[in-house]
């Protein structure tokens, strides 16, 4: 089965003003839909049927060497993207007790937390994602290049044990509309628009 772009759970101006309506359009409609069509078009030439975004990405060394790139690149762009969706929404929600103490014990403070994973998305030199992840319970943060993911493993970008609850697209198209080149801006503007009760969630399933 053919994979698809999700819809998003709010509407295209939902964000504003932090993220602008045509920026949502363009990066979900344009960008979005091109990894997974790409993705489609990778699966079907490896003869590839009946597994996840996410088994594929964990386990790309099943995946024939012709193809691996590509499902690297636009399996992890699918996954990355259906993610950023999700843990974002014009209503914040409620961080769990859980989240908020595994926070407070990985970081002073829930300001040092944001600071550090400004700093990741920040020092991630070009394109990438900055993440934080969940390594049985502890929280850590992390960041990517490209669409690579934490669950690639070391071997393809990523790293061992780590599941990421949250993450930011730090590649130009994400922010630069509105921003231009201020992606610090734009990584203080994202925190008005996490969606902490999802985040939350994701938390207490790496448990």
């Amino acid at each position: 089965m053919a994979f698809e772009v999700p819809d998003l759970p709010y509407d295209y101006s939902a964000l504003e003003p932090y993220i602008d309506e045509e920026t949502m359009r363009i990066h979900h409609d344009k960008h979005h839909a091109a990894y997974v069509n790409m993705l489609n078009g990778a699966i079907e030439a490896a003869g590839i049927d009946g597994k996840s975004v996410k088994e594929l990405i964990t386990d790309l060394d099943s995946v024939p060497e012709a193809q691996r790139g590509a499902v690297r690149n636009h399996g992890g762009g699918h996954f990355n993207h259906s993610m950023f969706w999700e843990v974002m929404g014009p209503v914040n929600g409620e961080m769990s007790s859980g989240l908020n103490s595994a926070l407070l014990e990985a970081f002073d403070s829930l300001d040092d937390f944001k600071a550090k994973f400004q700093s990741a998305g920040m020092t991630r030199f070009g394109s990438g994602w900055a993440w934080l992840c969940s390594n049985n319970g502890k929280l850590e943060i992390c960041s990517t290049a490209n669409q690579d993911n934490p669950l690639m493993g070391n071997k393809y970008g990523g790293t061992d044990g780590e599941i990421p609850i949250l993450g930011i697209d730090v590649w130009e198209h994400a922010y630069y509309l509105n921003y231009q080149n201020l992606r610090a801006d734009y990584i203080t503007a994202f925190f008005n628009v996490v969606n902490w009760a999802e985040v939350s969630k994701r938390y207490s399933e790496t448990l």
